[in-house]
């Protein structure tokens, strides 16, 4: 989100540099922000706490001089010292509920920031709420996350080729379901839920894929981490997102992108982004709401596409990367004059 965030704005006039807390290594994320020409610092960061980071961040941040620093998850802790040398506005945009977005050190941490004058920005509604419980405060301002739309628009023979390379039948109903396999995405209450008669596709890794693979039913296809969700998308009818909790999901905004109902617990924003046009919402946790949502769109695929055929027309007008980007300058211009 903060490179697609980046690389927007530099399209629209801005000047943007990047900074990673961590060593280069060859992500398919550095390769993008350096095409765009955008430069980007790596930090060298250690495991754990690393107070070297913030003696070098200072530096950076004092040799290119900003008007505006923004920084995500955990990249507060270490731009904060450098605040009263800069002198300049700060922004800082909480991606989960704040309740789970860092450690009981951190927040402590952020409240002091944000009562010192740094911005939050909540990533929807539900984080919004969020931070009023945790920090006793309202954000600077509300702003989705965003994606770019026409990344997932993409033709009917990229759903033959996809599906054909996966080994999908046509007329076979497919769910996908991609994100971290940790306990927080709860993949386990979708495995038991999943109905006969369809395919799951999983994408992503994480430490709970061995115990996840010993109780999967047949139709579960495991993928590991995959750089290409719009080509999944294409080959999959619908999107499961089973989760505990969330934020503003990334996942359910390119579903809908592309054109894919959404089945979804109602955790987090995933109600300021799926309604009964585009997907079906069930309580966390609840395994028969879950197997019978699922059961509906094996049943009806009919009912599927009409809801990803919403689904994308609200994604283009709402969560495409130039909205967000617009959103966020017109922050950083309003943080700068207050401060005029």
């Amino acid at each position: 989100m903060a490179t697609l965030l980046s690389t927007t704005l530099a399209r629209l006039g801005h000047e943007v540099q990047l900074v990673s807390l961590y060593d280069r290594s060859g992500t398919w994320i550095e390769a993008e922000a350096e095409a765009a020409g955008l430069p980007v610092h790596f930090l060298g960061k250690r495991p754990g706490l690393d107070p070297r980071v913030a003696v070098r961040l200072s530096r950076v941040l004092r040799a290119s001089r900003p008007d505006v620093v923004h920084t995500h998850l955990h990249g507060l802790k270490y731009a904060y010292p450098s605040r009263a040398l800069l002198r300049v506005p700060f922004v800082h945009t909480l991606h989960n509920l704040a309740e789970h977005e860092v450690e009981w050190h951190g927040q402590a941490l952020q409240q002091l920031a944000f009562r010192a004058g740094v911005a939050p920005v909540a990533i929807g509604e539900a984080v919004a709420r969020s931070v009023e419980r945790v920090y006793r405060l309202l954000p600077a301002a509300v702003i989705p996350n965003a994606v770019r739309v026409s990344d997932f628009q993409v033709g009917h023979h990229v759903r033959a080729e996809a599906r054909a390379e996966l080994g999908l039948g046509e007329g076979e109903f497919v769910f996908l379901a991609a994100g971290r396999l940790d306990t927080q995405k709860n993949h386990a209450l979708l495995l038991h839920a999943l109905p006969p008669g369809c395919t799951l596709l999983l994408a992503g890794e994480g430490l709970l894929r061995a115990e996840l693979e010993g109780m999967a039913p047949p139709g579960v296809r495991f993928l590991g981490l995959r750089r290409d969700m719009p080509r999944l998308l294409a080959a999959a009818d619908a999107l499961a997102l089973p989760s505990s909790w969330e934020g503003n999901p990334l996942t359910v905004m390119e579903a809908m992108a592309a054109g894919r109902a959404v089945v979804a617990t109602s955790v987090g924003c995933v109600p300021e982004l799926v309604d009964a046009e585009t997907g079906i919402l069930v309580p966390p946790g609840d395994g028969a709401a879950l197997k019978a949502a699922l059961a509906a769109l094996v049943a009806d695929g009919d009912r599927a596409r009409r809801m990803g055929l919403a689904g994308a027309k609200r994604a283009a007008e709402r969560w495409d990367a130039p909205v967000m980007a617009g959103a966020y300058a017109r922050l950083y211009e309003r943080l700068l004059a207050e401060r005029l």
